[in-house]
Parts: structure tokens; sequence; C-alpha cells
């Protein structure tokens, strides 16, 4: 549906855009290497208002995405769903100004767990599908969003590129539902090739 194209298409505008926009205004001796997305919106982040309101609209975004794409399973909706409860929560329970809290961890990690699993949710039998909904695809796709976001906690052990690793594996995952509803409307074309991916 093109609503849901919108909305996919929308979320990495807005949360790339988001956390630009957002480091731009911060002190110089603010590094968008080592620090995280989260300390953007967190109670000492200058102009948090800007990357917290990016999370909302990101979270509202995967809701109306999730609602807007028929082609994949209930599953997958709901996982997809889950993963923009978990933006806006992470939005409403900002970092403190030094270390972080239970609720801001809790959503954090429940976010990243849904965004990085939610392309197995997505694989279909049908054999006609699109390369990255079959049962391989998704499943590749999810084994690199693993090591991706293993890449990322390695980095909370102390590690000196957090901030480019969040914002790398962000930018990954938060593009793939277009990218998924890119292939859900080209598949559906009269005509389209059975292996599009």
């Amino acid at each position: 549906r093109g609503w849901a194209m919108a909305s996919a298409a929308l979320s990495p505008v807005v949360m790339i855009g988001g956390w630009l926009v957002a480091e731009a205004l911060q002190p110089p001796s603010y590094s968008p290497v080592r620090s995280t997305i989260s300390g953007l919106a967190g109670l000492g982040g200058t102009d948090r208002w800007i990357m917290t309101s990016a999370l909302f609209v990101v979270g509202a975004g995967y809701f109306v995405t999730a609602a807007g794409l028929p082609g994949v399973r209930v599953p997958a909706r709901i996982v997809l769903m889950v993963a923009g409860l978990s933006s806006i929560g992470i939005a409403v329970s900002p970092e403190p100004v030094r270390g972080s809290t239970p609720q801001h961890l809790a959503w954090t990690s429940l976010g990243a767990a849904a965004i990085t699993i939610w392309p197995a949710f997505t694989a279909r039998r049908a054999p006609s599908q699109p390369l990255i909904l079959r049962a391989r695809g998704a499943g590749a796709v999810t084994a690199v969003f693993l090591a991706l976001l293993a890449w990322v906690v390695f980095e909370t052990q102390g590690g000196t590129a957090l901030g480019l690793a969040e914002r790398l594996v962000s930018a990954v995952q938060v593009t793939w539902p277009f990218v998924v509803a890119l292939a859900l409307r080209r598949a559906a074309r009269p005509g389209a090739p059975s292996a599009l991916g």
C-alpha cells in the first residue's frame, strides 16, 4: 500500500536526518564515533527534542508500515510493531546525564532484538516470492543483522567506536522495512520476475 511505502521510506530519512541535525548542534567535544544516538535524546543532549521527536516518528512509522504490509504474515507485523513500541519507549525514557536507566536499557534491548530478528519473520514459503522473502534469503539477512548486533554489543564493552557501530547498524536496520516493502510491491506487479531480490 502506498501509505505503507511512504512510512517505510520516511523512517530511515527521519532517523538518519534526526541524528545528523542533532549532532550538528552538540558542543565541539561531542564525538559521533564514540557517543550513542540515545545520548542525543538523553537529558544531557543539546536540543534533545530533535532526536526524541525522530524516535517517536520512527516508532509510529513502524506501526504504519506493519499495518500496511499484508504481504507478510501477522507475526512479522507484530515484531515490527514491537520495534516501533521500543523506539517510542526509548524516547520516553531518556538517558540521564551520566549512565543509563533500567527502563532505557530494557527498551533499547527489546528494540534491538526485535528489528534484528524481524527479517526471519518475513520469510514466506511460496516459491514465487522475492529472494529476500524466501527462507534462505530472510535467514541470511537475519544472520547479517545478528553479526551487526554482536558488533554493537562488543563495542559496549569498552570499545572506542560504539557510536559509529550503532549508527551503521541502525541505518541498515531502519531501512530494511522499506526494502521489504519495495520487494513486495515489485513482486505484486504482473510479470514480475520470481527471483527478485
